[in-house]
C-alpha cells in the first residue's frame, strides 16, 4: 500500500488502517473540507501528525491548529474534534493502547 495513493472524500474523512497489533494501530486519515462535528473520547492514547494541509482541532475547550509536518500527542479519555481541515489534509494518527 502506498500511503501517498488515496482519494479525498467529498464529505467527513476517511480512515485506513495501515499496521495494527495488540497495543498498536497506525492509521491514514484524510480529510475533506466539508465535516460534520464529531466528538471523539478515545480509550487509546493517539499521536497524529499532518503530512498535508490544514486542520483546527479543539481539545477539551482549547483550539489548536496544525500545519504540514507538526504533530499532536492526545492522551487516552481526552475528548477531542476535528472543528475544520482543509480539502485533503492528510493525516498519519498512531493509537497506542494504554
Amino acid at each position: 500500500m502506498n500511503l501517498f495513493d488515496y482519494e479525498i472524500p467529498t464529505e467527513g474523512e476517511s480512515f485506513t488502517a495501515l499496521f495494527e497489533s495488540d497495543r498498536l494501530t497506525v492509521s491514514r486519515i484524510v480529510s475533506s473540507d466539508r465535516l460534520e462535528p464529531k466528538h471523539y473520547c478515545q480509550e487509546a492514547d493517539e499521536w497524529v501528525l499532518l503530512l498535508e494541509g490544514e486542520a483546527t482541532l479543539r481539545i477539551d475547550t482549547e483550539l489548536k491548529t496544525l500545519t504540514k509536518g507538526e504533530s499532536l500527542y492526545i492522551p487516552a479519555h481526552t475528548p477531542h474534534e476535528v472543528v475544520s481541515a482543509r480539502k485533503g489534509t492528510l493525516w498519519l494518527a498512531l493509537y497506542i493502547a494504554v
